[in-house]
């Protein structure tokens, strides 16, 4: 399996052939250029491929049998980035109208600005998840004691809230590293990722991110959107209709991955 140790166990062994082998015979340096370079690359799949495992076992899909019934082909809804005072509301309007619950990945910062909202989500019946509380836009630089008390701040503000705490967490623009690792272990945390990304924060066409979030589905998928998009609740609903026209039901994170969404 391609992860950090592995790699570095097997570049580790490498490098000591290549300086082997330079003492012995004097190979070029470019040998060592292309080790490295290699390696970094390496290094950057495993930190912005939010699937990989590179450096923690990141759950991006579900069970394709669903546990509901008549929901042969089962998928999650999962919402980045709020509590956001323009959008969620009118998503858990959507959501309540469709039948729906999903999941919210929250930002600490926004959730404390709008703890009545946070109660909202989760008396709707949906799961919400710890999104970091900073979402700082270095934070995958931060410590790893750093990133510890920066998700552990979100936990409280959740339990001040609702008197829950998250144990789902969706790393800041799913990026990982060996810090976040630590991090996430250090909290007890289950992170949780997507396989299909729905770039709702780039895309501003309604036809083409319907397109391409419909165009993408499959059982098992997590969905992800973020309630901080005008687009996503234009197209929210028309979505989850043709979704259910082809053979797809809507259920929640933790049912479709069988999860325990708070501690």
């Amino acid at each position: 399996m391609l992860n950090f140790r592995h790699t570095n166990i097997v570049f580790g062994a490498a490098l000591l052939v290549l300086m082997g082998w330079t003492i012995a015979r004097g190979i070029s340096f470019y040998w060592f250029v292309g080790l490295g370079v290699g390696y970094s690359l390496l290094l950057f799949y495993g930190s912005y491929y939010v699937g990989s495992d590179f450096y923690v076992k990141v759950i991006c899909s579900g069970n394709e049998a669903s546990p509901v019934a008549n929901a042969t082909q089962p998928i999650a809804l999962s919402f980045d980035d709020g509590p956001a005072e323009l959008y969620t509301p009118e998503i858990l309007r959507i959501l309540a109208e469709q039948g729906v619950e999903a999941a919210f990945f929250c930002i600490g910062k926004r959730a404390a600005a709008h703890e009545g909202m946070l109660r909202q989500i989760q008396e709707a019946g949906h799961i919400i998840g710890n999104h970091s509380y900073s979402h700082h836009g270095w934070f995958d630089l931060f410590s790893a004691s750093r990133m510890t008390a920066d998700l552990l701040q979100m936990n409280a503000c959740m339990e001040r809230a609702t008197g829950l705490v998250p144990r789902l967490f969706r790393p800041p623009y799913g990026v990982t590293n060996p810090n976040l690792a630590r991090a996430i272990a250090r909290g007890g945390f289950t992170p949780v990722g997507w396989n299909i990304r729905s770039l709702d924060t780039v895309i501003k066409d309604e036809k083409k991110l319907l397109r391409r979030t419909i165009g993408r589905l499959k059982p098992g998928a997590i969905v992800l959107f973020h309630d901080t998009s005008a687009v996503t609740v234009s197209i929210l609903p028309t979505f989850i209709k043709e979704a259910r026209a082809l053979g797809y039901e809507c259920i929640r994170l933790d049912k479709l991955c069988n999860l325990a969404p708070y501690a």
